[in-house]
């Protein structure tokens, strides 16, 4: 079993900068690759953002060049450093394992509105 908690989000106007972060705990270490997800508002769960065992990241196209998401190894920690935020990446931000376990975290809203 996994336990994910998610921190971090919040209301930010266009333009602006969050840092996400994500405490996993529980059987993590079958998983290498680890990422964050959203749920905007009428949509699918999409994959943003991915970063391997050996530091490799993957953004989507729409994130490239603004979010870096990295990891602490030792501190089971991920995090997810979104700049030059869109109206369009307001979501609930979760993040799992890729492939993910079935156990999600509750996520973190975010927000960008002016």
């Amino acid at each position: 079993q996994v336990h994910l908690v998610e921190s971090g989000g919040g209301l930010v106007q266009p333009g602006g900068s969050l840092r996400l972060s994500c405490a996993a705990s529980g059987s993590i270490f079958s998983k290498d690759t680890w990422g964050w997800y959203r749920q905007a508002p009428g949509k699918e769960r999409e994959l943003v953002a991915t970063i391997t065992k050996n530091g490799y990241t993957n953004y989507i196209d729409s994130v490239k060049g603004r979010f870096t998401i990295s990891k602490n190894n030792a501190r089971n920690m991920v995090y997810l450093q979104m700049n030059s935020l869109k109206p369009e990446d307001t979501a609930v931000y979760y993040c799992n394992a890729d492939p993910y376990y079935e156990d999600w975290g509750k996520g973190t809203l975010v927000t960008v509105s002016s």
